[in-house]
């Protein structure tokens, strides 16, 4: 720990503040909980840029907002440092080499995904991913069903998914209207908890302390709210203009511009929340890739940096290579087309909800109105998890089943010893993510090759 007695660090200049978000980009691995936990040691506990109270101040808002918490902290962090300008940087920098790198691997995997080396390894991360993903219904649920009435609603949520196919958006909408009415009938069933820690460390003095006046562009200002407001929406309706443009309203890239703006709008609980819906909508509706391409795409997309929702590119560059976007001979155009297309429209929201709400919002958190909404919403989230977890599994171990035969081809016995072992170094050993998915890639590989 820092001394508390020490001086507070130098301004930090725009060129600092960008090698280290760039950095970040690189090495941000561990899902949400790792990234947020290389922002405190760096930013907290060694740079001294921003206090613990400030911090955790920043993320419990950016906690109320659909989308990937970490990806908002940084924007926030940027912004409060440096400005819209600096906001905008830290939160591209926090995504951009993931989405490079993932592009990268999505055209591996389509050009070269039947060489039985790459098959081998992506038979070992399936069974991985399925622990992975009880994995996070676990971890969600044991910090949000604290009580009868929140497990009743995860219940219901997944039976809702599971057994009736009720749409992701309207489990959401009625887990909130659920969540608000309880909120004023038992308030404390529905009172956010949990949170992440009390400011009772001190690191030093910081940049951004305790105390240090909120800046000018940080204040709130109608007339600014007004300019952002009007910018995003301009962004947006821009964007979307050009993809009706190219290919009419009902064309592969202006569908995938609209379905991924509402899923950016339904992520409370993180990216594990909306996979769901995107399988719902691109498997089973668009049918822009198969079941067992989504399950690749997660592994995959456990394998990169950067926020998991990034398998949406996974899923953009695969839809734009299936649906031919440019013809048989632009196979990689029309992937990389459709991958950014994905990615643009699922983190555009996450930029406007920081930089128009911050100097608003940030006012509303602890309120009961505002949080019993989002804790009903988060107890159907695991419910929903769990029902992707079977979706995944039925896949994995029974990858020739279909909606007629659902068990047909045989079980897949080694992929659900890998599952089981993968679940027992998550849930017994404390195992990281990462180690579980190598561990298992090598013997999936070996496996195969093997036989």
């Amino acid at each position: 720990m820092s001394d508390p007695s020490a001086a507070a660090p130098q301004p930090v200049s725009a060129g600092q503040a960008f090698g280290y978000w760039l950095k970040l980009g690189f090495i941000s691995f561990g899902g949400p909980a790792g990234q947020i936990s290389m922002m405190h040691q760096e930013l907290v506990e060694r740079r001294r840029w921003i206090s613990e109270r400030r911090f955790l101040h920043a993320l419990n808002y950016c906690m109320l907002l659909p989308g990937p918490e970490a990806i908002q902290l940084a924007i926030y962090i940027g912004w409060l440092m440096h400005g819209l300008g600096g906001g905008i940087v830290a939160g591209l920098l926090f995504f951009l080499p993931s989405f490079f790198i993932l592009a990268g691997l999505s055209w591996v995997y389509l050009a070269w995904g039947s060489l039985p080396a790459v098959a081998g390894v992506l038979y070992g991360i399936k069974p991985a991913v399925v622990a992975i993903v009880l994995f996070a219904a676990w971890r969600i649920g044991s910090r949000a069903l604290k009580n009868g009435a929140l497990k009743a609603i995860a219940a219901l949520a997944f039976l809702a998914i599971f057994a009736l196919d009720v749409p992701f958006p309207a489990i959401v909408l009625a887990a909130a209207i659920i969540g608000a009415v309880g909120g004023r009938v038992a308030p404390a069933k529905f009172r956010a908890g949990g949170g992440h820690g009390s400011a009772d460390k001190h690191y030093g003095p910081a940049l951004i302390d305790d105390d240090t006046p909120t800046p000018a562009h940080a204040r709130h200002s109608k007339g600014r709210l007004a300019m952002l407001v009007a910018a995003g929406l301009g962004i947006w309706a821009a964007a979307m203009a050009v993809l009706i443009a190219h290919s009419g309203w009902q064309g592969t890239l202006a569908q995938m511009g609209w379905f991924f703006t509402k899923a950016a709008m339904l992520t409370f609980g993180g990216a594990y929340a909306v996979l769901p819906y995107v399988y719902q909508g691109a498997v089973e509706h668009y049918g822009w890739l198969t079941g067992l391409q989504m399950v690749d795409g997660l592994a995959l997309g456990e394998t990169t940096p950067g926020p998991l929702i990034m398998v949406v590119t996974f899923v953009g560059f695969v839809g734009g290579w299936t649906k031919q976007l440019f013809g048989p001979d632009a196979l990689l155009a029309a992937g990389l087309a459709a991958a950014a297309v994905a990615t643009f429209f699922t983190f555009l929201p996450s930029f406007l909800f920081i930089l128009i709400g911050g100097p608003v919002v940030e006012a509303t958190h602890g309120d009961i109105k505002y949080t019993a909404p989002l804790t009903g919403i988060t107890a159907a989230v695991v419910g929903v998890i769990v029902n992707l977890a079977v979706f995944f599994a039925w896949h994995v171990f029974w990858p020739a089943g279909t909606d007629a035969a659902r068990f047909a081809g045989g079980f897949e016995w080694f992929a659900a010893l890998l599952a089981a072992a993968a679940g027992v170094a998550l849930f017994r050993y404390k195992v990281g993510i990462i180690p579980v998915i190598a561990a298992c890639a090598a013997v999936g590989l070996v496996y195969r090759l093997a036989i």
